[in-house]
C-alpha cells in the first residue's frame, strides 16, 4: 500500500467516528446485529440519511454489512475496531516522545 493510500485509508477510519449519528448507530450496535429498519427507527433519519452514514461506517471497516432479502444487516467488526485502536495507539505513541515541536 503506497504512502497515499494508507493516510487515505486511515482518514476513513477516523471519519467513521467524528459524527453525532455514526456514533448513535455504533452504540446501537454494540448490543448486537441490527437490520437497517431497526436503525432507522431508532436514529430517527431518512433512508438515503441512514445509508450515506452507513457506508462511511462499512468503508471504514468499523461495521461489516450483510444482505439478507431486501434488508441490509450491519453489526460492529471487531477487527475494523481493532484497527481503529491501533491507529490510536500509534498516533498517542508519536506524542510519546517529547520531541521537537
Amino acid at each position: 500500500m503506497d504512502k497515499d493510500s494508507k493516510h487515505s485509508d486511515n482518514a476513513k477510519v477516523f471519519k467513521a467516528f467524528c459524527d453525532e449519528t455514526r456514533l448513535m448507530v455504533l452504540s446501537l450496535l454494540r448490543s448486537g446485529e441490527k437490520c437497517a429498519c431497526i436503525l432507522l427507527r431508532k436514529v430517527k433519519v431518512g433512508q438515503p440519511t441512514l445509508s450515506h452514514h452507513m457506508q462511511i461506517l462499512v468503508e471504514s471497516g468499523v461495521v461489516s454489512a450483510r444482505k439478507e432479502g431486501k434488508w441490509t444487516y450491519y453489526s460492529i467488526s471487531a477487527a475494523g475496531f481493532e484497527h481503529a485502536a491501533g491507529l490510536l495507539r500509534e498516533f498517542a505513541a508519536l506524542t510519546d516522545g517529547g520531541g521537537s515541536s
